[in-house]
C-alpha cells in the first residue's frame, strides 16, 4: 500500500468510527478535551519505547499518536473548524518559514544563528497570537510537566538576555536556595501548616534553580530525571532480589544492611 493510500485508509477508518449511524459508541462521544488526556498518555508511552530502543514498539506508539491527530482532525471537520489537510498545510508552511536556510536563499554562519532565527520566527508567531500581550513568556503551555515548563521559561527569558553568562552564579544560586530551605526547616515560630507552606515555597525555588543548572550544562531536566529514576529503579530491584536471596524481607533489614547491599549492587553494575 502506498503512503497516500495508507493515510487515506486511516482517515476513512476514523470517519467510520465517528459515524453517527454505525460508528463506535466510545469514539462518537469523544471531544477535544476528552481525547487530550489520552494523547498525553500516548506521548509518554512513545517516550518509554524510545528509551527502551524498541523499534517495533516505537512504530506502534507513533501509529497511536498519528491516530490521535486524525481523531482531532475528524472532530474539527465535523464542526467545520478545520480538517486533516489543513493541519498538514499549516505545519508545511511553518517548517518552510522557520528554515529559510534550507528552503530559501538565506545563509547562516553558525548553528547559533539558525537557533536565533528560529526563536525570532516563534516570537513573531506568539505576537500574532497574543496581539494584546507582548510577554516573551506567552504560549508556554501550563499543562507541561513542571520541570519542562521551568526549562522553557528559562530558555525564553534567556533569549532576551535575562541569564547568567557563566556557571558560578548558577551554582551559587542553588546553594543559596538550599540554605533558605534549611532555614525554614529549622524554624519553630510557625504553625505546622505555615511552616510546611514556606518549606514548599523554598523547595520550589531550589528545584527551579537546579533546572537552571541543568540547562546551563546543555541537558534536558526531564530526560536527566527520567534517567535517574530508571537507574534508581534498576538498582533497587536488584537490592530486593539480593535480600530475597538471603531469605529475608526488606523490612527485616536495617538501613545499614540495605546500604551495604546497595553499594555492592552499584559495584557489580559498574564492573
Amino acid at each position: 500500500m502506498t503512503q497516500s493510500n495508507a493515510m487515506n485508509k486511516l482517515l476513512d477508518i476514523m470517519r467510520q468510527l465517528r459515524s453517527p449511524e454505525n460508528g463506535c459508541p466510545w469514539d462518537k462521544k469523544q471531544t477535544f478535551a476528552s481525547v487530550a488526556t489520552h494523547t498525553i498518555e500516548e506521548v509518554y508511552e512513545l517516550v518509554d519505547a524510545i528509551a527502551e530502543k524498541d523499534n517495533e514498539e516505537i512504530k506502534g506508539e507513533l501509529g497511536d499518536l498519528l491516530f490521535h491527530v486524525v481523531f482531532y482532525a475528524q472532530i474539527a471537520k465535523e464542526q467545520s473548524l478545520f480538517d486533516f489537510e489543513g493541519i498538514v498545510e499549516c505545519v508545511n508552511e511553518k517548517l518552510i518559514r522557520r528554515h529559510p536556510h534550507v528552503f530559501k536563499d538565506i545563509n547562516f554562519s553558525s548553528e547559533k544563528e539558525i537557533e536565533t532565527n528560529w526563536e525570532v520566527e516563534k516570537a513573531k508567531e506568539r505576537k500574532q497570537k497574543n496581539a494584546s500581550s507582548s510577554s516573551v513568556l506567552d504560549n508556554i503551555p501550563s499543562a507541561l510537566p513542571a520541570l519542562n515548563r521551568a526549562y522553557k521559561i528559562q530558555k525564553r527569558v534567556s533569549s532576551v538576555g535575562f541569564d547568567w553568562d557563566d556557571l558560578k552564579p548558577v551554582v551559587d544560586k542553588i546553594k543559596e536556595e538550599l540554605d533558605e530551605v534549611l532555614v525554614e526547616v529549622q524554624r519553630d515560630d510557625l504553625s505546622v501548616i505555615q511552616k510546611q507552606a514556606r518549606i514548599e515555597d523554598e523547595l520550589g525555588d531550589l528545584l527551579f534553580a537546579t533546572v537552571n543548572l541543568v540547562r546551563h550544562l546543555k541537558s534536558d531536566p526531564e530526560t536527566a530525571l527520567r534517567q535517574a529514576n530508571n537507574k534508581f529503579e534498576k538498582r533497587f530491584r536488584l537490592v530486593e532480589l539480593a535480600v530475597q536471596a538471603q531469605g529475608k524481607n526488606m523490612q527485616d533489614c536495617s538501613l545499614n544492611e540495605l546500604d551495604a547491599i546497595w553499594d555492592q549492587v552499584k559495584r557489580d553494575l559498574n564492573q
